[in-house]
């Protein structure tokens, strides 16, 4: 079972929620929840080292190992008391985990159903769920400091958009620009490149 990893970024992120990690010659694919994602790419670029905890997760249903990864040993605690909620596997986890463990435990705690149904692929029943069961377990990660607020990211994603739309899609600049420029405003309140990535595509479906 892998639980630690330090290695090299291999790749720049294409994908919001994954990174190749290269260690010993060997690379791993990690999924990254997006408050995690938001540091790494503040701090971490393609080539430089990153030491992550890992949560292996490998199950009859899902025999391919799903490997994900923290800069916090915390973070990864709370993140298998999160999968253990009836009908949350490790990939929607993923998804959910938008904000910082602390805000979500203290949602936990405080019973704010309105607060999870602000996480990704989290309706009103999943929040209830998720209050039921682990509230109370989860006052420990309430407690953890404040994380300063990442940057705004809006350009940067434009910007790694366009770059693949270009130098990977073969359209011309003006093109790309133009795309991404009427997605923006279809949908002003994306904030990733997935989100953007798709945007694009149904404008280009229409």
């Amino acid at each position: 079972m892998i639980s630690y990893l330090k290695g090299i970024v291999q790749k720049s992120y294409a994908h919001d929620d994954r990174i190749t990690l290269i260690v010993n010659g060997i690379g791993y694919e990690i999924l990254i929840p997006a408050f995690v994602m938001k540091k790494i790419k503040r701090e971490n670029a393609e080539g430089t080292a990153l030491e992550l905890y890992v949560s292996y997760n490998q199950t009859e249903r899902q025999p391919k190992p799903v490997l994900v990864g923290f800069q916090s040993p915390l973070d990864k605690e709370f993140f298998e008391l999160f999968i253990s909620v009836e009908d949350i596997g490790p990939s929607a986890a993923v998804k959910a985990l938008t904000t910082s463990v602390r805000e979500i435990a203290c949602s936990i705690e405080d019973k704010d159903t309105k607060a999870l149904k602000q996480l990704k692929g989290i309706g009103e029943r999943k929040a209830e769920k998720i209050i039921a069961t682990l509230k109370g377990k989860v006052a420990k990660y309430a407690l953890m400091p404040e994380v300063e607020a990442a940057p705004e990211v809006t350009e940067d994603f434009r910007n790694e958009v366009e770059n693949v739309l270009v130098t990977q899609l073969g359209h011309k600049h003006l093109e790309a620009r133009k795309m991404i420029e009427e997605a923006m405003k279809r949908n002003p309140r994306i904030c990733s490149s997935e989100e953007l990535f798709e945007e694009v595509y149904r404008g280009q479906k229409t």
